[in-house]
């Protein structure tokens, strides 16, 4: 029975990953920066679009 004081600890904290460091040259970034905003106007002119979910009733 002296196991099962062993059986139920708390497992050891983790320390977190660190992140990567990404090295991109000046027209790849002006690339993605470019892809962001066309994403986000592809978004926002869906959402104009959409009906507004106030209903009047």
């Amino acid at each position: 029975m002296s196991d099962a004081t062993n059986t139920f600890k708390k497992a050891p904290k983790r320390k977190g990953d660190k992140g990567r460091r990404v090295t991109m040259s000046p027209e790849a970034k002006q690339a993605y920066a470019d892809l962001i905003q066309h994403r986000q106007d592809q978004e926002e002119t869906y959402k104009r679009h959409l009906p507004s979910d106030s209903k009047g009733r």
